[in-house]
């Protein structure tokens, strides 16, 4: 897909007032996606893999203090060529996309759902957190992409996880979990970055079925929940009615708590409201994640907990 479509960044304009420094968002995405690499310590020490990485002359770098499991590469244009990653001692994963499974703080032995699973890096990721025990329900309802699913899972030796086929909304309420991710579909605008396959946005007139879907998908998650359980609901995408006004839409209806997120990356509280529509106050506590902030897709995380 031609690259020159980045600008055609119109859409974006409505945005313009809740954004910070929009002019420098505008900038951010007409700026190559940066590589990032979560180190899978499933199968590795992560210091080992960095220093392998960097005695071939492929320049790494962390990007948090004290954590060495998520690394930037600048310059690395084709990670899966690597023999490390043959091997499943990395994966290839925006920076900002493994924060959602950072934020849900899933323990070792817990029973764990991700409700839209696919392409399982966020899957692997909550499983490496949990050191491959307890048990993950890797959702996903499309059979063609419960293959990349699986092909991810074996790659990176996690054990601890099975597949199921299961409409996020109509997930069976058979157990309860401990952990619930709702990273949902989206439409998908914070992927716009100069280079990547979402080199420019365009409205497709699907948004009212992913509104439904999405509001649907919090509230079969937040059910899911053992009491005093938790779950994030996060999407790759800047729209006030994919984010906040989702989680208003379980706040009005279940008795949710927002809790707070400390991922030790810039980011921006939640919107207070947004076109003559006002959130709760609590809405404060969900974080937006813009790419001019931290160089990564755009992104937002709501962690909630039952009861």
């Amino acid at each position: 897909m031609s690259t020159h479509r980045t600008e055609n960044l119109d859409a974006f304009d409505k945005y313009r007032d809740i954004i910070p420094d929009f002019g420098l968002f505008l900038d951010s995405l007409k700026q190559s996606l940066p590589t990032h690499l979560r180190v899978n310590s499933i199968k590795c020490d992560p210091s080992l893999v960095m220093e392998k990485l960097l005695s071939r002359q492929i320049h790494v770098e962390g990007v948090r203090e004290g954590d060495n499991t998520l690394i930037a590469a600048p310059g690395l244009e084709n990670p899966g060529k690597l023999l490390e990653y043959a091997l499943g001692y990395i994966h290839p994963q925006a920076l900002t996309s493994c924060l959602a499974s950072i934020a849900l703080g899933v323990k070792a032995e817990s029973f764990v759902l991700d409700l839209c699973a696919s392409p399982g890096g966020k899957t692997s990721h909550l499983a490496q957190l949990m050191d491959n025990t307890g048990l993950v329900i890797a959702n996903e309802l499309y059979s063609g992409r419960r293959i990349p699913l699986g092909h991810t899972l074996a790659r990176l030796g996690v054990m601890n996880t099975v597949i199921t086929g299961y409409p996020a909304q109509e997930f069976p309420l058979r157990h309860s979990f401990d952990y619930v991710l709702a990273d949902v579909p989206c439409s998908g605008e914070g992927r716009v970055r100069l280079g990547s396959p979402f080199s420019y946005y365009e409205e497709r007139g699907f948004r009212p079925r992913l509104l439904n879907l999405q509001k649907r998908a919090i509230l079969r998650g937040f059910d899911l929940l053992k009491e005093g359980g938790e779950m994030v609901y996060s999407t790759c995408t800047y729209d006030p009615a994919e984010n906040e006004a989702v989680v208003q839409h379980l706040l009005e209806n279940r008795n949710a708590d927002l809790l707070p997120i400390h991922l030790g990356f810039p980011h921006e509280p939640g919107l207070r409201s947004w076109k003559g529509e006002n959130y709760d106050p609590r809405m404060e506590s969900t974080a937006r994640f813009y790419p001019h902030r931290v160089d990564s897709v755009g992104f937002f995380v709501a962690r909630l907990r039952k009861g």
